[in-house]
C-alpha cells in the first residue's frame, strides 16, 4: 500500500491529466443507476428466486459491518483493541498526521474552534465524495492552521449524505464520523477517514473500515465509539443535517460556507464546483475584517 503522501501525489497526478472536476449531481442525479428492461421482463417464478437470496442475503449480513446497513458488528472490532492510537500497529495511513493536527484545538460535538470565535466556516461533506477527500487533505490544513488553530475562525462540520440513495455508505458511513463527535474527536475521524478514501460505491467503507478509522485516532474509547455509531442519537444528528442540506438548497460537495458566527453564512464558491483554497481565505479575510 503506498503511503500517505505518495497516494495523495498519485491523486494529484491524475487529477492533472484529466478534464476539470465538476461535482457529481448525487442522489437522483445522471449517474443514478436505472432498472434493466430486460430483467423487468423476467418470468415470475425467476423473480421470486430473486427475492428470496435477496431476503437472505440482508439477513445474513444485518450487523455484519457489509455494506450500507449502518451498524458496527462486534466482529468488525475484533483485534483492534480497546483505544485508538495514531501509532498503533492497526493505525491506518495518515493517522499520525491526521491526529496532529487537531492536536490542542477545543472541539465540541461538530464545531472545532474558538465557539467564541465571530466568523463561522460551515462545511458540507460526504464521506464518499473524491472532491470533499481533496478540499480536506489539500486545503483544510492550510485553513486549520491558520485561521482555526488561532482562535479566529470556528468551523462546523456537516456529514451530508449526498452521494447514493438511501442505505448507500454515504448514510451509513458517516454515523462512525458522528459518532466520534460525542467523543470530541469527530475532525480526526475526518482526516484519516479521507486519507483512506476508495471509490465511491464499490462497499469500501463497511464495519470493518469504519472500526479501523476509528482505531487510528488516539483516545477515541472503542466500545463507547461502536455503541454511539449504532445508536438512534447519531442518526439524528445525520437527519438533522440532510434537512438543513435541503433547506439550504445545496446542490454539492463540498459546500463551504463563510460569514459572522450565528448570522447569514454566503458560500465561497461556484455551487457547481469545488471551492479553492484561494476563495476559501478570501472569503475568510473578508468576513474578519467586517467582524
Amino acid at each position: 500500500m503506498p503511503s500517505g503522501k505518495r497516494a495523495r501525489q498519485q491523486r494529484r497526478t491524475a487529477a492533472a491529466t484529466a478534464p476539470p472536476p465538476v461535482r457529481s449531481k448525487g442522489v437522483g442525479g445522471a449517474r443514478a443507476r436505472q432498472a434493466s428492461p430486460r430483467a423487468l421482463a423476467i418470468a415470475g417464478g425467476v423473480v421470486a428466486i430473486v427475492v428470496i437470496v435477496i431476503v437472505l442475503g440482508v439477513v445474513l449480513t444485518k450487523g455484519s459491518g457489509g455494506g450500507g446497513g449502518g451498524t458496527v458488528s462486534a466482529s468488525d472490532m475484533q483485534g483492534l483493541g480497546t483505544t485508538g492510537s495514531a501509532t498503533s500497529q492497526n493505525a491506518l495511513q495518515g493517522a499520525t498526521e491526521a491526529n496532529d493536527l487537531f492536536k490542542g484545538i477545543p472541539q465540541k460535538g461538530l464545531m472545532l474552534g474558538n465557539p467564541n470565535a465571530k466568523v463561522e466556516m460551515e462545511m458540507f461533506i460526504d464521506v464518499q465524495c473524491p472532491f470533499c477527500q481533496d478540499y480536506e487533505t489539500t486545503k483544510l490544513p492550510t485553513i486549520v492552521q491558520k485561521y482555526i488553530r488561532p482562535g479566529k475562525v470556528q468551523l462546523q462540520l456537516r456529514p451530508w449524505a449526498f452521494i447514493g440513495g438511501q442505505g448507500s455508505q454515504s448514510f451509513s458511513g458517516r454515523l462512525g464520523l458522528i459518532a466520534a463527535t460525542f467523543q470530541s474527536k469527530g475532525f480526526e475521524y475526518a482526516k484519516v477517514l479521507y486519507d483512506n478514501q476508495q471509490t465511491e460505491n464499490t462497499g469500501w467503507l463497511d464495519g470493518r473500515m469504519m472500526a479501523s478509522i476509528a482505531a487510528s485516532v488516539t483516545g477515541l474509547n472503542l466500545a463507547q465509539w461502536r455503541a454511539d455509531t449504532n445508536s438512534s442519537a447519531s442518526q439524528q444528528i445525520a437527519d438533522r443535517v440532510d434537512k438543513l442540506a435541503t433547506k439550504l438548497s445545496l446542490v454539492g460537495t463540498p459546500t463551504v460556507l463563510v460569514g459572522p458566527t450565528g448570522g447569514k453564512l454566503t458560500s465561497v464558491a461556484d455551487p457547481a464546483h469545488e471551492p479553492t483554497l484561494q476563495q476559501t481565505e478570501q472569503a475568510l479575510d473578508a468576513a474578519l475584517a467586517n467582524s
